[in-house]
């Protein structure tokens, strides 16, 4: 299993790169090899204001549909357009092409609540 040690990670499977105080996401290698093959992507829209730990989006697999919880609150600044044509890049390279949205949090002390690789780790092997 892929655990970037430069990136944060929610319990919820997300992971996030902080980028000028914005906050990247998508779902983790653990949980696309979990759903198995990503077939639809719903991103979130552009605008919208989410809340840490909500539901902001989902991704069906060949095996189920899957919540996206949103890492840290705030509004969504960008979102991966690329992903209704390609959902499989959500397997192929999830900390790459197939991240999800690009969230400007709203309470930057958010993302110091998240976990490190380590942490993440130890939750995964738990």
């Amino acid at each position: 299993m892929n655990v970037p040690d430069d990136l944060k990670y929610s319990e919820d499977h997300e992971w996030v790169r902080v980028e000028d105080g914005r906050a990247r996401f998508g779902i983790t290698d653990y949980a696309q090899d979990a759903l198995g093959d990503v077939v639809f992507v719903q991103v979130p829209t552009v605008g919208s204001v989410v809340t840490r730990g909500a539901s902001v989006s989902e991704v069906e697999s060949t095996k189920s549909v899957s919540d996206i919880y949103a890492p840290v609150s705030g509004t969504v600044v960008e979102v991966n357009e690329d992903l209704a044509d390609a959902p499989q890049r959500v397997n192929e390279d999830p900390y790459g092409e197939g991240w999800i949205a690009v969230v400007e949090p709203s309470d930057a002390s958010e993302l110091e609540q998240l976990l490190d690789a380590a942490g993440y780790r130890a939750l995964t092997e738990g």
